[in-house]
């Protein structure tokens, strides 16, 4: 079977799960062709994306002359067609969450993918997230080209679903994916009952040889990791409150901020102002192995999330045999219990967040190793990357 996967940008640092869940698919057999927008000269770390990235079609990184022959080429296979799917696009920019001209582009680059896919005799277009990558599949259909289906994953898309004409995007799809129970009951809430069969959930998942890695080993070192772009919905700033309010109380830990991101600035202020430089360390932007051996170096991952899907990082700690301590948001409760395999806290409460992160620097070793082998059973059973992937490829098959 030939599937074409479309993604805004690929292959990016934080979306590694899109690359494993594309390989898992062709060690079914399953024939794909990427195509994304941008990413062609992203600064990349990790050489499986770099790979990636050889292996994908740019849609932005050609010429102008290029798409403009691509519009004049698609409007010459089928006029009418052509002109439905243009009155389509445009109906998308109403009252939507970017204005008209931007619609009008996606259109554009609607008329590449199809001559693309239609190239490859793609029989099916995946397309990751709810937002432009989405409607860029569904006008490709309406040009002629495969039936297409998107996987949701939150938060953005249930901040906006109006905005982001969510409701239009599922009825015309194929199917729908959500990676939790959570996110299903989200984008049940804007389709009618009778399109609720469209949304399956199909886990993110990891490969086998990441389970592999897991120590039983515990670092005596009382250090944490938060893994996770710096912004303001993954709370790094809440959880240098509560670092403060455990320095106070003379307790000592480490706590490494793995990642990068829009809030750096902001978040190295408050490290400065709070003096917490000899207990707090950012790494900016590391690869996958590199944040493998950050998590593997801490005795548990912390992630006091506002708002999520279900991260992925939380299911890479969870696998490698490390306690999670993260909030009761989302799907993330799907995967952590509370007590078992983690704490839980409610999102914003830094007393909470406190209390955890105390508790967890106060149990014992063993504890610790216990709650992080209930960890690993839980997410080795949830989240193999192979069982999502023939789950997916099976809704594929079942819609060509």
């Amino acid at each position: 079977m030939r599937i074409a996967y479309f993604i805004n940008q690929y292959p990016k640092v934080s979306h590694s799960f899109i690359r494993r869940e594309i390989l898992a698919l062709e060690r079914l057999g399953l024939q794909v062709q990427r195509i994304a927008l941008r990413g062609k000269h992203d600064e990349l770390v990790d050489s499986d994306d770099l790979n990636e990235r050889t292996q994908t079609q740019y849609v932005l990184e050609g010429s102008k002359l290029g798409l403009l022959f691509a519009v004049i080429k698609t409007f010459l296979t089928d006029p009418l067609r052509f002109l439905n799917t243009l009155k389509l696009a445009l109906s998308m920019g109403w009252r939507a969450d970017r204005p008209l001209p931007y619609h009008l582009i996606y259109f554009v680059e609607a008329c590449q993918v199809y001559l693309w896919m239609k190239s490859f005799a793609a029989q099916h277009v995946h397309a990751h997230f709810g937002s432009n990558s989405t409607e860029v599949v569904m006008l490709a259909r309406a040009l002629g080209g495969p039936p297409y289906s998107f996987t949701v994953h939150g938060p953005e898309e249930f901040d906006k679903p109006q905005a982001l004409k969510l409701a239009d995007k599922i009825r015309q799809a194929a199917f729908v994916v959500a990676i939790s129970s959570y996110g299903r009951s989200q984008l049940y809430r804007w389709v009618a009952h009778e399109y609720w069969h469209k949304i399956k959930i199909v886990h993110c998942g990891l490969e086998p040889s990441f389970y592999e890695l897991a120590s039983t080993q515990m670092p005596v070192k009382a250090r944490l990791v938060c893994v996770g772009r710096l912004c303001e919905q993954k709370g790094q700033l809440l959880l240098l409150e509560a670092c403060r309010n455990l320095k106070e109380k003379g307790l000592e830990f480490e706590l490494v901020l793995a990642g990068d991101g829009e809030m750096r600035p902001e978040v190295e202020q408050m490290i400065a102002d709070y003096g917490l430089g000899a207990n707090v360390r950012i790494t900016g932007w590391i690869s996958s192995k590199q944040v493998r051996d950050e998590i593997l170096a801490s005795r548990a991952m912390v992630l006091p999330s506002f708002a999520e899907g279900l991260p992925v990082v939380i299911m890479e700690a969870m696998a490698l045999k490390r306690p999670v301590i993260s909030t009761y948001v989302a799907g993330i409760p799907e995967l952590v219990i509370n007590g078992q395999n983690g704490w839980l806290v409610p999102a914003g409460s830094v007393e909470a967040l406190s209390n955890a992160i105390e508790a967890l620097l106060s149990v014992s070793t063993q504890q610790l190793i216990e709650m992080g082998e209930a960890a690993h059973a839980t997410v080795k059973h949830r989240h193999d990357i192979d069982t999502e992937a023939k789950k997916l490829a099976m809704f594929f098959r079942e819609c060509t």
